[in-house]
C-alpha cells in the first residue's frame, strides 16, 4: 500500500509522484534558486517554495544573498556550498510533498554544523510520511523507529537505537566507534 492505495492499481508515474528522494550529491541546474526548488512542483507559488525553505532551514542561508531567491546558482550549483545545494534538495523534495521520502546518504557529505541543520528540517519534514534513510553517519538515523544494519546484503540487526545499543552487537560497535571518533576529532581540533 502506498497511502491508501494498493501500488499495483498505480501507474509507475503515479508511483514516481509519490516518492521524493534526496541524494548524497545533490542535482542542482542552472538557473536560480527558486527554479532550483520549484522543480519538486512546476505550478508551485513563491510562497509555497518560501515555505518548503522555511521548513527545511533553507530559507535562511537563501535571504543572505543579495538576490534572496532570484540568486543564479551556476551549472550544477557551482555557487553554492555543498551543505547549501543539500538545503535546495531536500526543500525541492518536501515541495512536492510525497507519501514516500527516501535519503540515501544526505548528510555524508557535509560538515557536523551542516548536518545538524538538516537534522533539524529532517524533524519537521519527516512526520505523518514513510521514510527511508539510508546512512552510515549514524546520527543521522538515532531517532528513526526502526534501524536495520545491512551486512552483505542481509539484514544483520534491527530494533530502535537503544534496544540496539542494548544488545551491544554490530550496531553498538559501529556507533562506539563512530562516536569515539568524532569525540577524537574535536578534542584535537580545539587542542592544536
Amino acid at each position: 500500500m502506498i497511502g491508501d492505495h494498493d501500488y499495483t492499481d498505480l501507474s509507475l508515474q503515479s508511483i514516481q509522484s509519490r516518492i521524493g528522494v534526496v541524494l548524497q550529491t545533490p542535482h542542482l541546474f542552472s538557473g536560480s534558486i527558486k527554479d532550483n526548488i520549484a522543480y519538486g512542483r512546476l505550478n508551485a507559488t513563491q510562497e509555497e517554495i518560501e515555505q518548503a525553505a522555511k521548513l527545511t532551514r533553507a530559507h535562511d542561508f537563501i535571504k543572505t544573498f543579495e538576490k534572496g531567491y532570484d540568486e543564479q546558482v551556476g551549472e550544477g550549483g557551482v555557487m553554492l556550498s555543498v551543505g547549501q545545494k543539500q538545503l535546495v534538495s531536500l526543500a525541492r523534495a518536501v515541495l512536492s510533498d510525497p507519501e514516500i521520502f527516501i535519503m540515501d546518504e544526505a548528510t555524508s557529505s557535509v560538515d557536523s554544523l551542516t548536518e545538524s541543520m538538516i537534522q533539524e528540517a529532517l524533524d519537521a519534514t519527516l512526520k505523518n510520511r514513510t521514510n527511508f534513510i539510508i546512512a552510515h553517519r549514524l546520527s543521522t538515523i538515532k531517532r528513526a523507529d526502526r534501524i536495520l544494519v545491512i551486512e552483505d546484503g542481509q539484514i544483520a540487526e534491527q530494533g530502535t537505537h537503544a534496544d540496539l545499543l542494548r544488545k551491544k552487537g554490530k550496531y553498538f560497535n559501529l556507533y562506539t566507534k563512530q562516536f569515539r571518533s568524532e569525540k577524537e576529532s574535536a578534542y584535537n581540533i580545539f587542542s592544536t
